[in-house]
């Protein structure tokens, strides 16, 4: 890339506020990354609910967007001024209510409350399609139910993506994706299910109307605005970024892990796995009821069957970091990341089925099991092959396990077909080791392209891209296979027999055993 500062017109920035990470990824006219900045952040647990401070919102895009300009001058010697387009992304769901003056009403409620069951399952019913308590539907609804004071005065309930959107642009607007976790979509019409939000204004009481407080639902391609002078300078206060930039539609995580793994296609999928993980299924056929499984559609509105486990690596980063501590006791101090690659690529030497290791890696709680709250549990026979291998293979399984006892739905009573399957997220990022346990997991090869680690903030720089440089009528997936992934690299690992068999074998206990995992919760 050229040191001219006309060159930045010609780059597109996805930025994705994930649940440990804020990241921003500057992508060239080539769809490829060439700078990007982070932040590291962490949620809070405050009077039982998950959140984020507006201040740790604000402060902490703030320092990832810094350190972008950072890295852009240290590698291009030029100064951040102006990108082709800029695009946001973050974790779906979630519950951000605000006035008709913007003063926000409730404190930010996030994907992993499990406060809203009520809710959830009185919509289910009503619509009689599956409502999951983290979606901003269930978290409106209870509450309404509570009696919460707030709720008659809101003029904009939206997610974190949809609100750093408005910051920015002044739109109360998002792409169908997004959308998709707030309330359901109509993939026909690409919009809010017109039955479902009349259903929704007969039963709530409240002075206003759905529609009204709900952002306006935009495609993939669109435009979501232009940078205003004051989301340039909130962006960036150092006053270096200029406003008019178009800003893309903002979309949600899973939209963007899909969007960067080049699963918007039906008949193909992606397994993201961090915090939480998720698998996105591009669907061709209608699907029964599932409490177990979510109904979203792709960043064009396409269909997805997505089954979303809120637990996936915390657990397993809770004893890399006791082991780490351990290290620096005996004098050995190691590089976190260098510990993560040690102990990912030890669990490979385990016994298949964890030698009678068995873990539950629930750190909140489960809607694919029916948990309110969780509790992470470890427990082993007296005569279990109690070994580092097999100690390290229990806890990577046991991240996985939930997410299978979702996907055997789709696969089994559903019928769903699957052409591809991706990996991504930092579960992957040790080459080859979560890659091989998600293929014995779901019995199916499992790729893992070389633009994975990039993720979300990729994906949403790719949204951008789209909006900018597409072809007229060109689709998404087109654009995508032809023009972003054509010939990319990627790696496809089939798991053994023993793998599959061993995996299979660990999830028969891991579910025989879940009323310790239940009992935890209720007495510890």
């Amino acid at each position: 890339m050229e040191t001219e500062v006309m060159e930045l017109k010609n780059t597109v920035l996805g930025i994705e506020l994930g649940s440990t990470r804020i990241k921003a990824v500057l992508l060239n006219e080539k769809h490829i990354p060439v700078a990007s900045g982070s932040h590291e952040w962490e949620n809070q647990l405050v009077n039982g609910v998950w959140t984020y401070s507006m201040d740790a919102i604000h402060g902490g895009l703030q320092a990832c967007y810094a350190d972008l300009k950072r890295d852009v001058k240290e590698k291009f010697g030029v100064t951040l001024t102006t990108v082709g387009a800029i695009g946001v992304s973050a974790m779906m769901h979630g519950y951000l209510p605000f006035d008709r003056d913007g003063k926000q009403l409730a404190e930010f409620r996030t994907w992993r409350n499990t406060m809203t069951g009520e809710a959830a399952e009185k919509l289910s019913a009503l619509f009689d399609f599956n409502i999951p308590q983290r979606w901003s539907i269930a978290h409106l609804y209870q509450a309404i139910l509570n009696g919460e004071e707030h709720v008659k005065d809101i003029a904009q309930l939206t997610t974190l993506a949809g609100y750093i959107h408005y910051v920015l642009t002044g739109e109360k607007v998002m792409g169908v994706g997004e959308a998709s976790g707030m309330f359901p979509i109509d993939s026909d019409t690409l919009d809010y299910d017109e039955a479902m939000v009349q259903k929704f204004d007969a039963v709530h009481g409240q002075p206003w109307k759905l529609r009204d407080v709900l952002p306006k639902v935009l495609n993939a391609g669109d435009c979501g605005g232009t940078l205003t002078e004051a989301g340039a300078r909130f962006l960036d206060p150092a006053g270096d970024l200029r406003h008019g930039i178009p800003v893309a539609p903002c979309e949600g995580d899973a939209g963007t892990g899909m969007v960067a793994t080049d699963s918007v296609r039906v008949r193909t999928g992606n397994v993201s796995a961090g915090t939480s993980d998720f698998a996105m299924l591009v669907t061709d056929h209608a699907l029964g009821v599932h409490r177990e499984i979510d109904m979203v559609t792709t960043p064009a509105g396409a269909p997805v069957a997505m089954v979303h486990c809120n637990n996936c690596t915390s657990d397993i980063n809770a004893w890399v970091s006791l082991f780490g501590e351990f290290a620096g006791l005996i004098g050995a101090d190691v590089d976190r990341g260098t510990l993560f690659t040690m102990l990912f690529n030890k669990a490979l030497e385990g016994d298949a089925d964890c030698g009678g290791l068995l873990s539950f890696n629930y750190y909140s709680g489960e809607g694919v099991t029916d948990l309110n709250e969780g509790r992470p549990v470890f427990l082993r026979t007296p005569d279990a092959k109690l070994s580092l291998a097999n100690f390290m293979r229990t806890h990577l399984l046991s991240a996985l396990a939930t997410l299978k006892i979702g996907l055997d739905i789709l696969t089994g009573e559903e019928n769903v077909q699957v052409d591809k399957l991706c990996g991504h997220g930092g579960f992957f990022k040790t080459p080859g080791v979560g890659q091989k346990l998600l293929s014995a997991a779901v019995n199916a090869p499992v790729s893992v392209m070389e633009t994975a680690g990039e993720g979300g903030p990729y994906g949403m720089a790719l949204l951008c891209a789209y909006m900018l440089w597409k072809d007229e009528g060109e689709s998404l997936p087109d654009y995508l296979d032809n023009k972003v992934f054509y010939g990319a690299k990627s790696s496809t690992v089939m798991a053994d027999k023993a793998d599959i068999d061993g995996f299979n074998k660990f999830l028969a206990a891991y579910k025989a055993a879940f009323p310790v995992e239940k009992t935890a919760v209720e007495v510890f």
